[in-house]
């Protein structure tokens, strides 16, 4: 994952206003006889060298014709300080963030390389601002309450929420680099059936298809390691109206529980609206719609009528289950 460069940052600046007052001392000048040079009052001049007025691109050329100083040198100069009064107003800012910053996995994305590791506890305020892509803790905090309505999870819900935002702005970084197609809804189903019969392949190949399969049909697919306190097997969401995420947590990598919770995942897809963000944990509760998915997953790993008969046959050895799961051409832990 890439991460954010951070360039040296002086820990001063000159005012465009002290350079100024210093080229009229050496020359000289009175404000009054620079003023009038200029073509600009006295007042303007004076609010320049006192720091409460920027120079501007033609106040600049007006003082590269009077004092020989190319005009771009007089905006960078004030370029410079007004970023600088940005940056040292941010940083007050930070330090009163810095509570709302101790809530996140910090370590843990620095050891994923999501962010950089930082020098200050305000700088970790400013790293996990742009990591999440907002300019504000009240930013973020509009964005989290926009996506909190748009959960569907049970009233139990263990994850911790700063957690769960970040783990799932892992998966929303990871998908924006996979190439999709726009969505069909067909495309995605066949999609799904030839997926199906991957599940009785290796584990990482069949992975990697399914991913190359779902781009196909407009869906991202991810795994993305769980952070600390998301005890989650997955998620569901769409990116935008023609792109949609599977993220899953690799919690379990075993046939039984991936596969389930990939499927479980696109059934949300299928089945349910695209302004939802289905998170599913383990051992939680079930929604009505997370029944629907189980269902809809079930049916289509295997069809009903054929789980029936096996049902009714009995005898569920080892042998017997690999034969079931060779006839339906599935993995064997489904």
């Amino acid at each position: 994952m890439a991460t954010i460069t951070y360039a040296y940052e002086p820990d001063y600046a000159v005012p465009p206003g002290q350079v100024l007052e210093e080229q009229l001392e050496t020359r000289e000048m009175t404000h009054a006889e620079f003023a009038r040079r200029c073509g600009r009052s006295a007042k303007l001049i004076s609010e320049i060298i006192s720091g409460k007025a920027p120079v501007e691109p033609k106040t600049a050329l007006q003082f590269e014709k009077v004092l020989g100083i190319d005009a771009g040198i007089w905006l960078g100069i004030d370029a410079d300080y007004q970023l600088y009064r940005v940056r040292e107003a941010e940083k007050v800012k930070a330090n009163e963030d810095i509570d709302w910053a101790k809530r996140f996995p910090v370590a843990e994305l620095v050891k994923r390389n999501a962010i950089d590791k930082p020098r200050a506890a305000a700088e970790r305020v400013s790293m996990l601002l742009s990591f999440f892509g907002v300019a504000s803790v009240e930013s973020w905090e509009l964005e989290y309450a926009k996506a909190q309505v748009a959960y569907r999870h049970s009233p139990s819900f263990k994850s911790n929420k700063y957690a769960l935002a970040a783990w799932l702005r892992l998966g929303e970084l990871k998908a924006e680099r996979i190439e999709c197609k726009t969505y069909d809804v067909t495309t995605f189903k066949k999609a799904l059936r030839l997926i199906r019969g991957l599940t009785a392949e290796e584990s990482d190949e069949a992975l990697l298809e399914t991913e190359r399969l779902c781009a196909q049909s407009g869906v991202a697919f991810t795994i993305v390691k769980q952070l600390p306190k998301t005890p989650l097997s997955g998620a569901s969401r769409w990116l935008t109206p023609q792109k949609a995420l599977i993220q899953l947590s690799g919690r379990h990598l075993s046939d039984d529980q991936i596969w389930f919770s990939f499927f479980h995942e696109a059934a949300h897809i299928i089945l349910h609206g695209k302004k939802h963000i289905f998170v599913d944990e383990d051992n939680g509760k079930r929604t009505d719609e997370d029944v629907q998915a189980d269902r809809w997953a079930s049916d289509f790993l295997v069809p009903c009528s054929d789980w029936t008969r096996f049902v009714e046959e009995g005898g569920f050895s080892a042998n017997k289950i690999q034969y079931f799961a060779q006839d339906q051409r599935i993995a064997p832990g489904i």
